[in-house]
């Protein structure tokens, strides 16, 4: 380890127990004290991810904790990110590069390969920054796992890091929770944790300030923070987020958007944004009979096309959503929703199964997508073109995202350039296939290629895109809530432009704030061996600020 950096491991009890909103916070209070601040985490399974501006491929959750850090996300933050493909395999990403997929099996038997690829990525944040953040996954009182664990106990060994181990007392018994997980670990193990926090917390704290008196004894370790559930709007790490909660039992909105969360949804974030407009309702939908008549349906990102959309299929999702969409109702795709919106899906390589397959599409847009064992990781910006139907007054807006996908889509009805409108006429009424938009590839230096490309196609009120992030631009959210509430003879709340960058930068520091206040800082930073910079000490000359200008774009 270097004689200078500085390290705390964040471990959890369980799953969700809150380790990468507290990672992030701590992110946060330490830039803001002074200290160049990265996250790592070595080992991620999610299906969130973000492409760096390399063309690299991370953890979402550790772009977010690098955002709360006010650096640029990078691949060595999060070396291996696991996505699963089906419930006994992932695909393995290794730097940012896709290996293939393992399953879960032979991934365990060779994972200990990886720690070389773990440490290079540890080092080279040594060398840039003064405190690195790790953050584990579980629990380390996993013990089926523990003989070559690479995440939590094995991490904090091979960097020699304190840790901190939360636990989540909206799920009920936070002391057994604590205190079984310390009981499981070996001497060694419990040496390393220096401190425990209760998260998210209703009530009065003297209420359990018995109980943490007894925990204290028992473990023989103290309790650091009693963390309140906090009203912070920070993304959440993967599908247990309460966002991906039906939504039944929520409050009539003067705009109704529907997202079919798939088994396998991935980038659910790309909706977050619409969260913040006044009159939007944001539910997702996993029966046919809970998605009534919203005002559009989104087909999100997957990690497996062709499975969910035969569970579409299956469940009715397909046909209600096919019903909308003759009734004139908005269906906007995204990767691999865009994708399901074909007439086929061709995959005759077996990259999202074992078999080669030829499957039907929704039939929504002309297209045909064939899918590769290459896979697409870029960054891009570009312009709606001129686009049909009710979100016609997007026609021209710029546009910046990310692709990640494993496949190319296009259309296969005739023969000509594939950059033309064409005159769709198998369903009902001849409609005119227009594309959704031209993009171009964008680097770490921000070099732009020198020619655009399309990006996705537009039929009516159909909408189809390969890019992540899409309404994250600004007006672009706030363009399609209005088009929709004016469909409906509605009018939106009046309130200014939502600058998305802005506002999670304030969700940053009021998360910072909040941990403050219910964790006791000096105590971590004794952890630590450091001490928080004296008010008025010259911060680190990072090369930008984040959230303005190019090099701090996220």
């Amino acid at each position: 380890m270097s004689q200078h950096t500085k390290s705390i491991m964040i471990q959890g009890t369980m799953s969700n127990a809150g380790k990468s909103i507290l990672a992030a916070g701590l992110c946060r209070i330490f830039h803001q004290d002074g200290y160049r601040t990265a996250p790592f985490k070595s080992q991620n399974m999610a299906l969130n991810s973000y492409i760096t501006p390399e063309g690299l491929e991370m953890g979402r959750a550790q772009a977010v904790q690098a955002e709360a850090a006010g650096i640029v996300p990078s691949a060595d933050m999060n070396p291996i990110l696991l996505k699963p493909t089906t419930d006994v395999g992932s695909q393995v990403i290794v730097h940012g590069i896709s290996r293939g997929n393992m399953k879960a099996r032979d991934y365990f038997a060779c994972k200990k390969s990886l720690v070389p690829d773990i440490m290079a990525s540890y080092r080279r944040l040594e060398e840039q920054y003064d405190v690195i953040v790790i953050e584990g996954a579980g629990s380390p009182a996993e013990i089926n796992l523990k003989s070559d664990d690479i995440v939590n106990m094995g991490m904090a060994d091979m960097a020699d890091a304190p840790v901190l181990l939360v636990g989540d007392i909206d799920r009920g018994g936070v002391f057994a929770q604590l205190y079984g997980t310390v009981a499981l670990l070996t001497e060694e193990e419990r040496k390393r944790i220096k401190g425990l926090i209760i998260n998210k917390f209703r009530g009065d704290r003297s209420i359990l300030e018995p109980g943490i008196s007894m925990l204290e004894d028992l473990c023989g370790i103290p309790v650091v923070g009693v963390v309140p559930y906090m009203d912070v709007d920070i993304e959440d790490e993967d599908s247990l987020s309460s966002r991906l909660e039906t939504g039944k039992g929520k409050a009539p909105a003067a705009v109704d958007l529907a997202v079919i969360r798939f088994p396998r949804i991935s980038n659910f974030t790309d909706f977050n944004v619409f969260s913040g407009i006044p009159g939007v309702s944001l539910r997702y939908v996993t029966r046919a009979c809970d998605l009534g008549t919203p005002d559009m349906v989104i087909l999100p990102g997957t990690k497996n096309t062709i499975h969910d959309l035969l569970w579409m299929r299956q469940n009715g999702l397909e046909a209600a959503i096919l019903k909308l969409a003759d009734r004139r109702v908005p269906v906007w795709g995204i990767c691999g929703g865009y994708q399901m919106m074909g007439e086929v899906l061709v995959d005759e390589k077996g990259v999202e199964s074992d078999l080669p397959s030829r499957t039907s599409g929704m039939g929504l847009l002309p297209l045909k997508t064939e899918f590769e064992e290459e896979k697409i990781r870029t960054r891009v910006e570009g312009a709606f073109g001129q686009l049909d139907g009710c979100l016609g007054g997007l026609s021209g807006k710029s546009i910046e995202g990310y692709e990640i996908h494993m496949g190319r889509t296009y259309i296969d009805r005739e023969e000509g350039a594939a950059d033309t409108a064409r005159i769709v006429s198998w369903r009902r009424e001849p409609e005119i296939c227009r594309p959704l938009g031209y993009v171009m590839e964008t680097g770490k230096d921000r070099i732009l290629s020198r020619q655009a490309r399309m990006d996705g196609w537009n039929r009516g009120n159909i909408y189809g895109t390969y890019v992540h992030g899409i309404f994250d631009s600004p007006q672009i959210a706030r363009t399609v809530a209005e088009a929709l509430a004016a469909a409906e003879g509605l009018c939106l709340e009046q309130a200014a432009d939502m600058d998305y960058r802005a506002y999670r930068e304030q969700q940053y520091d009021k998360l910072a704030e909040s941990l403050r206040e219910h964790l006791d800082m000096d105590a971590v930073y004794r952890i630590m061996g450091i001490s928080p910079k004296e008010k008025g000490e010259e911060k680190p000359d990072d090369g930008y600020t984040v959230g303005t200008g190019t090099a701090g774009r996220y």
